[in-house]
């Protein structure tokens, strides 16, 4: 083992580390999947309308999937137990996925990301580094929340797919697989139940930025 594989990184090397992130998540686009597309081997027939409201939809989780890159790394930063920031960092890892497979179907249909996508990084980053060092158990629970959140939006998009758009389709199953999956293992970790004042305020964000970015 080289030197460099001993070294144990210092709070300085985790905050430069989550500083470049932000910066290629913001400016850079986000780094190629490590997955295959769920859609590459769908078809899609649409009509104008058709791509115009799927656009918005696919704007909408691409501006959650910026929000869940901040999110972590501010959890990441604060985390006390080294497994626990592990397990943010390999969540941000598997977000970049949803990342890039819906910046390329915005890319298909013509359409753009949010153009308040800096802005929902940063609130959502602000967030996830005072969940951090609210403590672990309720930096996981602030997970598993989000993430039963995330999973309601994503049924809620499915039912909104016209039947010939397999390859949004597609994609939407995935993401919602993978963020049931993150949200299990938050609980199993140890996540702490938010208080109902919590959730609801966490509803109300959401809702804003649905709203908002589903249109900017």
């Amino acid at each position: 083992m080289s030197d460099m594989e001993k070294r144990q990184l210092t709070p300085l090397d985790h905050l430069l580390s989550q500083a470049d992130q932000a910066l290629r998540t913001m400016f850079g686009g986000p780094p190629p999947a490590s997955r295959e597309n769920p859609a590459a081997n769908a078809e899609s027939e649409l009509s104008e309308a058709e791509r115009h409201h799927i656009a918005g939809l696919m704007r909408v989780n691409h501006a959650g999937e910026i929000a869940a890159q901040a999110l972590y790394q501010g959890q990441a930063l604060t985390a006390r137990l080294d497994a626990v920031r592990d397990a943010m960092e390999q969540a941000a890892e598997e977000e970049n996925d949803h990342l890039a497979w819906c910046e390329e179907r915005l890319r298909e249909l013509n359409h753009r990301t949010s153009r308040l996508d800096p802005l929902w990084f940063a609130g959502s980053f602000v967030i996830g580094a005072l969940a951090g060092l609210a403590g672990d158990r309720w930096s996981l629970g602030f997970v598993a929340e989000t993430e039963r959140q995330v999973v309601k939006h994503l049924e809620s998009h499915l039912a909104q797919l016209p039947a010939g758009d397999h390859r949004t389709r597609a994609i939407l199953e995935k993401m919602k697989e993978d963020e049931e999956r993150h949200g299990e293992i938050a609980g199993r970790a140890g996540a702490a139940e938010l208080p109902e004042p919590v959730r609801k305020l966490m509803g109300l964000a959401s809702k804003v930025m649905t709203t908002t970015a589903y249109r900017i």
